[in-house]
């Protein structure tokens, strides 16, 4: 049995804003940096100042317009994706490596006055849409069961 998983929970805030962009067959695409505070901190930081890691992210098709539309820099997000690693040669023929995070949903953290407050921004507000996620994401269908009373157990 051959076991594979590739999933990632990130909560963390966007470090500049969502750059929204369209292919050439007009589907959208978005791509930001997020950080990430580390849980723990090394003794090596600074006055305990944490310290964090930082991701870049690709949201594709709704997800991308919902993010364009409602995150900004500072917005606290909560991205649950899986990882992808991409491989290139530059232009000067340097093999170049990228780890990517593909977002399946991408959703709110806070309401909208607290990251006001944390990115100095004042927009007009607009009632929050919900997460996309794949259609693949759909709840189960469970088939119903008849109770026995000659089970074993």
């Amino acid at each position: 049995m051959s076991l594979n998983l590739n999933k990632v929970i990130l909560a963390g805030r966007m470090v500049a804003d969502p750059e929204l962009k369209q292919t050439q067959s007009g589907i959208s695409v978005v791509s930001f940096r997020m950080a990430v505070n580390r849980r723990f901190v090394s003794r090596d930081s600074q006055q305990g100042q944490p310290e964090a890691d930082f991701f870049n992210v690709t949201a594709w098709r709704e997800r991308a317009e919902f993010v364009a539309k409602y995150f900004r820099k500072g917005s606290a997000v909560c991205v649950v994706g899986s990882i992808q690693n991409r491989t290139w040669t530059d232009q000067q023929g340097v093999k170049r490596y990228m780890t990517d995070i593909v977002a399946d949903e991408v959703n709110f953290v806070e309401s909208r006055s607290s990251s006001d407050s944390y990115s100095g921004q004042q927009e007009p507000y607009a009632a929050p849409t919900p997460a996309y996620s794949s259609p693949a994401a759909s709840a189960p269908k469970f088939e119903e069961i008849k109770t026995d009373d000659d089970l074993p157990f």
